[in-house]
């Protein structure tokens, strides 16, 4: 089963030291975890500020600047596993260094084949 691996935390948390160390971790975690066999992606995203939000509402499109919500923790990255099962998402999950200092959530992924016809 695939698991995405949404890694939370407050991007101010970090200085660009901590930031590239964390970087360096993700990298060599992602490499442990391929070589086991659970790899499919990963990676980090850049901060809100660059992000833009869509939401179309009665046929409008609306297109704004930064992300959808206020909150103290942002999306920062993510890594897509495969896992037997939740408990070994989770212990994947728990390797990610932004564990550490954010919280990393852990959902199964819907395959589009699970819910369309034929």
């Amino acid at each position: 089963m695939r698991y995405m691996l949404l890694i939370y935390g407050d991007e101010q948390a970090l200085d660009e030291t901590e930031r590239e160390q964390c970087y360096r971790e993700s990298v060599q975690v992602a490499h442990e975890i391929n070589l086991a066999g659970h790899y499919l992606a990963a990676a980090p995203l850049h901060p809100t500020s660059m992000a833009t939000s869509v939401r179309v509402r009665e046929g409008r499109r609306f297109v704004t600047d930064g992300p959808f919500a206020e909150t103290r923790e942002q999306l920062g990255g993510y890594f897509l596993v495969d896992a037997k099962d939740l408990d070994e998402a989770v212990a994947i999950a728990e390797r990610i260094p932004g564990a550490r200092w954010g919280t990393v959530e852990v959902r199964p992924v819907l395959e589009l084949g699970e819910i369309l016809p034929g």
